[in-house]
């Protein structure tokens, strides 16, 4: 978003050092919480800083099973030739790739996976030949499966939580975030999130960008609840 700025919330501190903490371990990391809330972007911003050039990123939109777990490593890793066609062979083949030098494989979107897919990671990460720390991202239902298997969460070296920001986080964060919240008025800026932000840096992300705009069209230059008004009908579908 065009102004937006990087804001270094306690939340993307925390996720940096624990960042760090499992790369030097070479070890295994949960970062779970609701939508919206910051867990990709910080793992991002934290690996770009601390790993940019060992990260392999791989998500899922559906329910992954091991072999769609393993083709999509195939791609990601830009292994040459065809995937093998059987699961012995192909995990051999992984496993070569991922001992050849140090990576951090970065799964989002980890909450559509099963115990069975969770499983897979954790029997490539625990073959004594390959070289890699994993990071999970993913909803509840990622800290879920996990956390419920001894012979998973044992292997979780570091687990890390995303909520939702205070309004005494918003009151700090948001000003610096974007310019058009710069000078706003704290008690705009608590009516902003009542309605619209809920501490959701995605939801307030939506919420900025259409200010940005609601501003230009009614030729202000200051946030008030009338031109928030105009933005919550916006954004909810609905006049009234």
């Amino acid at each position: 978003m065009p102004g937006a700025h990087i804001v270094a919330t306690d939340a993307l501190r925390l996720t940096r050092d624990n960042i760090a903490d499992v790369i030097e371990a070479k070890a295994m990391m949960c970062v779970h919480g609701d939508a919206g809330v910051g867990k990709t972007f910080s793992v991002n911003a934290s690996l770009r800083e601390l790993a940019a050039d060992t990260v392999c990123r791989v998500q899922f939109r559906a329910r992954p099973t091991p072999r769609d777990i393993r083709h999509t490593l195939f791609d990601a890793l830009g292994v040459a030739g065809v995937p093998p066609l059987r699961p012995i062979e192909f995990d051999q083949t992984l496993k070569k790739v991922l001992s050849e030098r140090f990576r951090v494989l970065v799964c989002d979107e980890a909450q559509w996976m099963s115990r069975e897919c969770f499983e897979y990671w954790r029997h490539l990460w625990d073959d004594r030949r390959t070289d890699i720390a994993i990071v999970f991202v993913g909803g509840g239902d990622c800290y879920q499966v996990l956390s419920r298997e001894p012979m998973l969460s044992s292997r979780v070296y570091v687990w890390q939580e995303f909520r939702r920001m205070t309004p005494e986080q918003i009151l700090r964060v948001i000003p610096a975030f974007h310019p058009v919240w710069e000078h706003t008025d704290p008690d705009i800026l608590s009516f902003a999130d009542a309605h619209a932000g809920h501490g959701n840096f995605r939801s307030w992300a939506k919420l900025t960008a259409h200010t940005v705009r609601a501003l230009q069209r009614l030729d202000r230059d200051r946030v008030d609840r009338e031109v928030l008004g105009s933005v919550f009908a916006k954004m909810a579908g609905r006049s009234g």
